[in-house]
């Protein structure tokens, strides 16, 4: 058996594998985001490890004899997220997250230090990536930044806590900032720029390659025969490509997480910093990848749940039921889903969100409808931005439990969108899959096979061409979106 654990922004999730790679149980904790001031995210990195080690409690209690014959753990999570640690080890500030938006100006300085900037990292600098958060600390909580002797990534945190190894692998390293990307090591000149050195780096490794054990502490309260092999593991979006087995040339999936990514899979580093398109190391050796990030995608169902009075988790299915499994065209209303700014294609703290086209008679159903749709045609965006069309695209993620979403990126998109098994446990699943082959040295080919898909959607040609229209009425509403919130 093999365990998958991930660090989410709204939860902790664990995911437990059979021999054979299928998903024998799941468990999951809830945690919480603050929000202290204007374009600040942040969590307490003490909360990833309890709900973790909560979710697992649950399995074990649930399934004492699988767990205990668990012999590899996988970990992965958010990205971006900076845990700063003291020469103790002890936090010394809560972890700014992904999608934390203070350090926009930080941005223009690295950059404009640094000659060839994006040229060593592939990519532009935003506010969500974890170099820019240092620079924030380092100019406004100056002690802090005197005491930092470690950074670390919400799942590196975790898995130190875990097993006492402070490691961190390529494909989440890929979006610090710190990384030459091409040459999957560290830079020094990088690392320059924000005033840091590799001292305050963790080790680096592949994402499928053991890098410790589980502490004997934790092997023993969840009742296993020996302490499991750790792999090095992986950020969110590469978890979820190993768990969807997009993991050679040419694979494509969009996930509707919390945030939203648009991934296609690539044999070479491909950067094309200009539209803020990330260009990463995959969580296998020897493979990239390139993303769009939408930074709230099921996020915005859940702000329209709350906002509408419905409530967030059960009422969003609530929004959704008039709706149906299907729309006959785009809403007569138009929805940005900027609500913490946006990356692809934009690079964009600032911006957000808004409704276009309100009338008297605007229902709450227009409103709903809007917002999905306002996702897709983001996700439309990003892959305009990466310049690539594949023939379809799986659909992975919480926004994937839906029909009417899946049909509706269909059409928006004018792919074909494949709903697939287990799409909900992408990241976590993938994390076990690295956990496998960290422990038994098994084929990524074997380990990482396609998920059987449960249902696909054809863009319908009449509707295909309706959104065609509004996406492009939808793409010149930006300049007034930037100018509001301006």
């Amino acid at each position: 058996m093999f365990l998958g654990i991930d660090i989410g922004t709204s939860s902790a999730k664990a995911v437990l594998t059979d021999v054979d790679g299928g998903v024998a149980a799941v468990a999951s904790r809830p945690c919480s985001v603050s929000r202290p001031h204007p374009l600040w995210s942040e969590q307490e990195p003490e909360d990833w490890v309890a709900a973790a080690v909560a979710a697992v409690d649950e399995l074990a209690a649930r399934l004492p004899d699988a767990v205990g014959a668990v012999g590899g753990i996988g970990f992965s999570g958010q990205m971006h997220g900076a845990v700063l640690l003291g020469q103790d080890g002890r936090v010394l500030r809560p972890a700014i997250l992904w999608n934390d938006g203070r350090s926009h100006r930080q941005c223009a300085a690295l950059e404009a230090a640094l000659p060839g900037f994006r040229s060593l990292s592939g990519n532009i600098a935003m506010p969500g990536f974890t170099a820019p958060k240092l620079l924030w600390v380092a100019e406004e909580e100056p002690e802090v930044f005197a005491a930092v002797a470690k950074v670390l990534l919400p799942k590196a945190y975790v898995r130190w806590r875990l097993t006492g190894a402070m490691v961190e692998e390529m494909s989440d390293a890929s979006g610090t900032l710190w990384l030459d990307v091409a040459r999957r090591d560290w830079s020094d000149e990088l690392l320059a720029v924000t005033r840091l050195t590799r001292a305050h780096m963790p080790d680096l490794a592949e994402g499928s390659a053991p890098v410790a054990r589980l502490s004997p502490d934790f092997a023993r309260r969840w009742g296993m025969k020996a302490p499991p092999v750790v792999a090095g593991g992986a950020g969110d979006c590469a978890a979820s490509a190993v768990g969807l087995g997009a993991i050679t040339p040419g694979d494509a999936f969009l996930s509707l997480g919390t945030s939203g990514v648009v991934w296609t899979t690539t044999n070479r580093f491909l950067p094309n910093p200009a539209l803020a398109v990330h260009a990463f190391c995959h969580a296998l050796p020897g493979v990239w990848h390139q993303m769009g990030v939408m930074l709230s995608a099921a996020a915005s169902l859940a702000w329209a749940a709350t906002a509408l009075g419905a409530g967030a988790g059960a009422g969003e299915a609530e929004l959704l039921a008039p709706l149906g499994d299907a729309v006959d065209g785009p809403s007569p209303v138009a929805f940005l889903p900027y609500l913490s700014g946006e990356r692809t294609p934009h690079n964009d703290a600032t911006v957000r969100g808004l409704f276009a086209g309100l009338a008297a008679d605007t229902g709450r159903d227009a409103l709903v409808q809007a917002v999905l749709e306002g996702v897709a045609f983001a996700a439309r965006d990003n892959l305009a931005a990466l310049g690539q069309r594949p023939e379809s695209i799986d659909l992975a993620g919480g926004g994937s439990r839906s029909r009417l979403w899946a049909r509706i990126c269909a059409d928006a998109l004018g792919l074909t969108v494949h709903r697939i098994e287990d799409g909900e446990v992408g990241a976590a699943l993938g994390a076990a899959h690295l956990g496998r082959m960290a422990a038994t040295g098994a084929d990524p080919a074997t380990v990482c096979r396609k998920p059987r898909r449960l249902e696909s959607f054809s863009p319908d040609p009449v509707r295909a061409d309706a959104y065609t229209r509004a996406w492009e009425r939808w793409r010149r509403l930006y300049p007034l979106a930037k100018e509001f919130a301006s």
